[in-house]
Order: structure tokens, then C-alpha cells, then sequence
């Protein structure tokens, strides 16, 4: 997808999502992987057309972290949370800037942790489908349609039920979310070989399930874009994003609050390659703060790949 600020053509990168390093509740670690939702600008849902997309990503929290800094595993009865994440995704903008769009995930997760019983380590995998997300934008404030707002519902599809999960490491939350978001999209010089971009989404559980209710998530992200490098037909962009997230304490009687809820800022370096009406985007995120309260799993660094097709 190809989005046009003053008359001329801004390309962008593929929805990154994600860009974090998650901090996770000690003894039930939520992920906040509400980040995945901001990304890259080449996603923001301006221009009339479709798109389809995949992507995948990987994270393994494996460190224990209080407060600003690392801390004794020993106390954490956590030790490490591994998550593939396979996500599609499908969006269509309308003529008159109104857009609509899904993403359905599947998630792949290792988790261990410390049985209260014994003392001893043990292991639990599952795989199973996780939250769906379904919005709504409107891109139509401007001839260039360089911002826009969009709002959706974050559905309790994941499996929050599977043996030995607690609720914050389970891949569903159990939770019904308002999500509310907003993007930007800009030239920073002249001769539009540098671009930049925003974007933020606000993630409110509204309906929740079994006394659990993960704290309410603010995600935003910033980057900049090098737009004129190219081999051939081929275009190259490198990027770089800083993000920010703000979740507040889980509650309810199911729910660790103690540990929960956290800041943190991440650098991803990234770039895109873009062959006709494909774009191949690629990052690895990695922590520059973060801020946890109790003792949470943090991961040192993510992975991530995305491939979308626009028609």
C-alpha cells in the first residue's frame, strides 16, 4: 500500500505490531502484548484497497526483572515464558476513508515455573488461538490521509483455561477490550527521501471473566523511514521505531497484582523491501528502560517478520 502526504508518495514499512520486549507478572507473567497493535505506517488504513498480511514473532522471557533493574531469579518463582506468535490479518479502506479490518492470532507457548508443592521446575506447552481483534478507521480528515483514528473490540477467544497457565500467562485473557487508536504519517524533508511516523492504540478491558481483569495498556510508537534505496525493482528501506508502553495493575481474585503492571521503552531497528505489491518488513526490538513492579520476566529481545500483500 502506497499512502501520499502533500501530493507525493510516502512508502512505510510493514506493520511491525510489536516491537517489545515483554515484561511478564512474576508467578502469572502477562505479556502486554497489546504492542503488537501500533506498527509501521505502510499498515495505517489510508488509501482505498485491501490488504493481507502475515506475520510472525518470536520473544522468550526468561530474565527476572524489579523495578529499573535485573534481579535474582530465586525471586521469581517464573523462570521463563517462550512465545511464537503466528498472526494474519486482512483490511479494507473504502473511497471515502472508512476502513475495516481483522486480525486472528495463533500462539505457541513454553512456560515454566516453580511447583508450590514440591519445589521442583516444571513445564507446560500449549498452542491454541488467541484474542481476535476487529477495528473500524477513518482516514478521511485530509486529501492526503496522512491521519487517522481508529476503534475496535478485542474479543475472549484465546484459551485462558489450559492446566498449569495462570491467568496472565494463558494465551487469552478472558477479557472483551476497547481499543481506541490514532496514526500519523509525515515528510521530514523536502525532497521526501525521509519520513516519519506516530501511532497509539489504548487497550480498556471492559467485560472480564473468572476474576481476572488485566490492567488497561497504552501503546505507542515513533519512527523514521529512509526512502531511496533500491536494487533494481527492488526498494530497501531501513527504520528505526522507539516505543513506549504504560499498563497498569491486573486485579481481580484470580489476578497477581503485586507483580503486575509496568513502563518500558524499546529501540527496533528494522528495514523493508518492497517487490511490486509485496513488502517484506523485519525488526529486532530491544529494551533501552524498563520500569516493573514486584519481580516480572522480561524478555532481552524480539524477533519479528512480516509479509503483506496489497491488491
Amino acid at each position: 500500500m502506497i499512502l501520499s502526504a502533500l501530493g507525493r508518495p510516502i512508502t512505510g514499512l510493514i506493520m511491525t505490531i510489536p516491537i517489545l520486549t515483554a515484561p511478564g507478572a512474576a508467578l502469572a507473567c502477562a505479556c502486554g502484548c497489546g504492542v503488537f497493535a501500533v506498527g509501521t505506517s505502510s499498515n495505517f488504513p489510508t488509501d482505498p484497497g485491501s490488504m493481507v498480511y502475515a506475520e510472525f514473532d518470536f520473544m522468550n522471557q526468561n530474565k527476572n526483572w524489579s523495578g529499573d533493574s535485573s534481579a535474582p531469579g530465586a525471586n521469581n518463582a517464573d523462570k521463563d515464558i517462550r512465545t511464537s506468535f503466528y498472526t494474519v490479518g486482512f483490511q479494507h479502506v473504502f473511497a471515502d476513508g472508512w476502513g475495516l479490518g481483522a486480525e486472528l492470532p495463533y500462539w505457541k507457548r513454553f512456560f515454566q515455573t516453580t511447583d508450590e508443592d514440591s519445589g521442583a521446575l516444571v513445564g507446560f506447552n500449549h498452542g491454541a488461538v488467541g484474542d481476535v481483534r476487529l477495528r473500524a478507521s477513518y482516514s478521511g480528515f485530509s486529501e492526503d490521509r496522512t491521519t487517522g483514528i481508529t476503534f475496535g473490540v478485542k474479543l475472549p477467544t484465546g484459551d485462558f483455561t489450559y492446566p498449569g497457565f495462570d491467568r496472565d500467562t494463558a494465551i487469552g485473557t478472558g477479557s472483551t477490550d476497547l481499543l481506541l487508536g490514532a496514526f500519523h504519517v509525515g515528510n521530514l524533508t523536502a525532497d521526501y527521501s525521509w519520513n516519519w511516523f506516530a501511532n497509539a492504540e489504548l487497550d480498556v478491558p471492559l467485560a472480564v471473566q473468572d476474576g481476572y481483569r488485566p490492567g488497561a495498556e497504552l501503546d505507542a510508537v515513533i519512527g523514521l523511514s529512509y526512502n531511496e534505496w533500491s536494487v533494481g525493482g527492488v526498494k530497501i528501506a531501513p527504520v528505526l521505531e522507539a516505543v513506549g508502553s504504560y499498563r497498569l495493575h491486573d486485579s481481580g481474585i484470580n489476578s497477581n497484582r503485586p507483580d503486575s503492571g509496568y513502563q518500558r521503552l524499546l529501540i527496533a531497528p528494522g528495514f523493508e523491501v518492497d517487490v511490486a505489491d509485496f513488502r517484506v518488513y523485519a525488526n529486532v526490538a530491544l529494551p533501552v528502560y524498563q520500569h516493573v513492579t514486584g519481580n516480572q520476566l522480561v524478555a532481552p529481545a524480539l524477533v519479528k517478520l512480516n509479509v503483506s500483500y496489497s491488491f
